[in-house]
């Protein structure tokens, strides 16, 4: 499977895309939001083999995706969007430190929506980040989610209790807004 915008193509990750994938996992800048990482190898290698396990589901509820710059091949981050029932899904995005401030993560959120909505038939898609990561925040806002609330403490990870912000978006406003 693959979804095309402007400037990306999003496809299944694939084994070689490790050294790719490792480069922005393993980096603390990058994970400083995230419930995972700094990655050790090993931990990426594991990510991508269930990555490539979850295109063999039937029927299929999880997607990991490769974010593909057109201009010149290289992978820049992943997404991912994930089914819960009833005909809701999860969507989430994580980007190499260099293509930040760019627009590509904007752009990668707004082709989950599109495939979560018109080729999945969702309801409705949500999304949350940490309070203190406003860059992902302002993509959640870009691509016409509203804000649901503050969810104080639900998950404990790297020794401490975090809290999430929570954003969505339905499927009329989504069509509403194309």
């Amino acid at each position: 499977m693959i979804l095309e915008t402007d400037r990306l193509l999003i496809r299944e990750f694939r084994p070689e895309d490790l050294n790719d994938v490792h480069s922005y996992a393993s980096n603390p800048i990058v994970v400083r939001y995230m419930i995972w990482g700094p990655n050790t190898e090993e931990e990426t290698r594991g990510f991508l083999e269930r990555a490539m396990e979850m295109q063999r589901q039937e029927p299929r509820q999880d997607y990991e995706m490769a974010v593909i710059r057109k201009e010149d091949g290289r992978l820049i981050g992943g997404c991912g969007l994930h089914i819960s029932e009833p005909r809701q899904g999860e969507i989430g995005y994580c980007f190499h430190p260099d293509y930040w401030g760019k627009g590509y993560a904007t752009e990668a959120a707004r082709a989950l929506l599109a495939f979560g909505f018109r080729g999945l038939g969702l309801h409705r898609i949500y999304a949350t980040c940490r309070p203190e990561n406003t860059g992902s925040a302002k993509v959640m806002q870009r691509i016409g989610m509203t804000y649901e609330g503050h969810i104080r403490e639900h998950m404990r990870h790297k020794g401490m209790w975090h809290d999430s912000h929570q954003y969505s978006i339905l499927e009329h406003e989504f069509n509403d807004r194309q």
